[in-house]
C-alpha cells in the first residue's frame, strides 16, 4: 500500500512540478498552475505568517476604525451622503446577523460623539495618525506577500493614503449612487418587463455585491503594495478572494445563528468576540487573495516559501553575471531598462532572490536605478570599465560583516596559498574581460544569425520566382 502510494505522489509531483509549462498550450498550463498555487497557499497557511498577519491587522482595525469611520464620516458630510454609512457598515456586517446590527450602532455612536472641532490641532493630527498607521500595517503585510522589502517614504504614505482615504469613500458612494440611479430609471423598468432582459437585470442585481466586493479588492492589491501590480493578476486575485469572501460571509452567518451557548456563556463579551473573529477572517482573505495576486503575477514562485528561498553560491555567481549581462546589452541596445519583477520573469526565477542581488549590485556601484516608474536598473558605470571578476568578487563578499569576515579566522599558510592561488587562477582567466564584452558577443552572435535567416529568406524568395 505504501509503495502505491509513493508511487501515486511521485507521478503527481513530476506531472505538477517537473514540467515547464511556459511551453505548454495554455489550456494545459492554466490548470497546472492553478494546482500550484492552491498547494503553496496551503503551505502559507500551515507555515503561519499570513494568519500571525491577519491578526495584527486585527488589533490595529480595533484601534483605528473609529478614527476612520471619522475622517470618512467629516469627507461625506460635506458631499451631503454621511447617511450612507450606516447601510455600508451593516452590508459588511451582514454575516453576524443580529449583533452586525447592534455593532453599527455602536460605531455609529462612537463616531458622532467625535467632534474634530473640539479636539484641537494635536488631536486631529493624532486622528490622521491612527488613521494613516493602519494603511501603513496593510502594507506592510501585502508588501511581505509581494517580497518587498522597502515601504513608502514618509511623504508618499501621507499624500497617498490620505487620497484614498479622502477620495476613495466619496468614489464608493458615487458608484453607489449611479447604480441606484441606473436601476430606478424607467428605461431600466420596462426592459425588465421584457424578457429575457428581466432576467438578466435581475441576475445582475444580484451580482452587483460581487462586483463591487471584486472592484474594491482589485483596487487595494493593485494601490497598496510598494510595487507594480498588473491589473491582470491584481483582478485574478481579487475574484478568489472576492468568493471565499462571499462564501465565507453565508457560512459564518449560519454559525451567528447556532452560537446561543457562546452568548450565554461569554455575556456580553460574545459581541466582541464574534466581530474580531469576522474581521480575522476578512482580513485572511484579503492576504489569501493577495497572495494569489502575486503567484498570478510571478508564476516562478510557486511552491517556493519565503523561509526556503536561500541560495548557493553557484546560483548567487551565475545571477549576478546573468542580471549585469542583461542590464548592460538592454542598455547597449537603447532598449527600456530592466525593471527588478521583469527582470526575474525574463530569468525564470522567484523576485526576492533577484532584487537581493541587484540590491548587492547596487551597493557595490555596479548598477543604480532609474527615477522611473516603476524604478529600472542601468550600469553605473561604463560596462567596459566593469570585469567580470569584479561581479563575481562582489558576490563573494555579499553579507560579510565585520563580524564575519574570513580575516577573523586564524591564519593557516597552506590552506591561505591554496585559496589565494584559486583566485589568481580565476583573476588570470578572466583578465580584462568586460560585461560590455559578454553582452557585445551575444549581441554579435544574433546579429549573425539575424543575417543568416534574412540570406536564407532571400534564396527562398529567389526560388520562389524563378520557378
Amino acid at each position: 500500500m505504501k509503495q502505491h502510494l509513493d508511487k501515486i505522489t511521485n507521478t503527481a509531483h513530476r506531472l505538477v512540478w517537473e514540467v515547464d509549462i511556459s511551453k505548454m498550450p495554455y489550456v494545459r498550463a492554466v490548470p497546472i498552475q492553478g494546482v500550484r498555487i492552491i498547494h503553496t497557499l496551503v503551505r502559507e497557511l500551515a507555515d503561519g505568517q499570513l494568519s500571525l498577519r491577519a491578526m495584527s491587522l486585527v488589533y490595529t482595525t480595533l484601534l483605528s476604525l473609529v478614527p476612520l469611520l471619522a475622517v470618512s464620516f467629516s469627507v461625506l458630510k460635506g458631499f451631503g451622503v454621511h447617511n450612507q454609512i450606516e447601510p455600508l457598515l451593516l452590508n459588511v456586517l451582514a454575516p453576524l446577523g443580529e449583533k452586525g446590527v447592534e455593532i453599527t450602532t455602536r460605531i455609529l455612536g462612537f463616531v458622532e460623539n467625535i467632534k474634530v472641532g473640539v479636539l484641537g490641532s494635536i488631536g486631529l493630527a493624532f486622528l490622521i495618525y491612527t488613521v494613516v498607521s493602519l494603511i501603513q500595517k496593510i502594507e506592510r503585510a501585502f508588501n511581505y506577500t509581494w517580497r518587498v522589502e522597502q515601504s513608502r517614504n514618509m511623504a508618499s504614505r501621507f499624500s497617498d493614503y490620505l487620497s484614498v482615504i479622502l477620495v476613495g469613500p466619496v468614489l464608493i458612494f458615487t458608484a453607489l449612487g449611479i447604480t441606484a440611479t441606473v436601476m430606478g430609471s424607467s428605461v431600466v423598468h420596462e426592459l425588465m418587463a421584457m424578457e429575457p432582459f428581466g432576467e438578466l437585470i435581475r441576475l445582475s442585481v444580484r451580482l452587483v455585491p460581487y462586483i463591487l466586493v471584486i472592484g474594491a479588492f482589485t483596487f487595494i492589491y493593485v494601490f497598496v503594495p510598494n510595487t507594480k501590480v498588473r491589473l491582470g493578476p491584481a483582478l485574478t486575485g481579487a475574484v478568489v478572494a472576492g468568493v471565499l469572501w462571499e462564501t465565507t460571509g453565508w457560512v459564518f452567518a449560519l454559525f451567528v445563528v447556532s452560537s446561543t451557548k457562546y452568548t450565554a456563556i461569554y455575556s456580553s463579551f460574545a459581541i466582541l468576540m464574534v466581530f474580531m473573529i469576522w474581521l480575522y477572517l476578512s482580513w485572511l482573505i484579503l492576504l489569501v487573495g493577495a497572495s494569489v495576486a502575486f503567484y498570478a503575477q510571478h508564476p516562478q514562485s510557486a511552491g517556493l516559501l519565503q523561509r526556503e528561498l536561500f541560495m548557493s553560491n553557484r546560483l548567487k555567481e551565475r545571477l549576478a553575471l546573468m542580471c549585469m549581462y542583461l542590464v548592460t546589452k538592454r542598455h547597449l541596445q537603447g532598449g527600456t531598462p530592466w525593471d527588478a519583477g521583469t527582470l526575474a520573469r525574463k530569468m525564470s526565477m522567484p523576485t526576492r532572490p533577484t532584487e537581493k542581488i541587484l540590491h548587492a549590485l547596487e551597493d557595490a556601484h555596479l548598477v543604480i536605478l532609474t527615477s522611473g516608474e516603476p524604478p529600472a536598473y542601468v550600469p553605473a558605470r561604463d560596462p567596459g570599465a566593469i570585469e567580470i571578476w569584479e561581479v563575481l568578487e562582489m558576490e563573494r563578499r555579499t553579507d560579510e560583516t565585520p563580524h564575519l569576515t574570513p580575516a577573523r579566522l586564524p591564519d593557516i599558510p597552506s590552506l591561505d596559498e591554496i585559496l589565494r592561488s584559486v583566485d589568481e587562477n580565476v583573476q588570470e582567466t578572466l583578465a580584462s574581460q568586460t560585461v560590455k564584452d559578454l553582452a557585445e558577443a551575444d549581441m554579435g552572435e544574433e546579429k549573425k544569425s539575424s543575417v543568416a535567416l534574412a540570406a536564407v529568406s532571400a534564396e527562398q524568395s529567389e526560388t520562389a520566382e524563378g520557378a
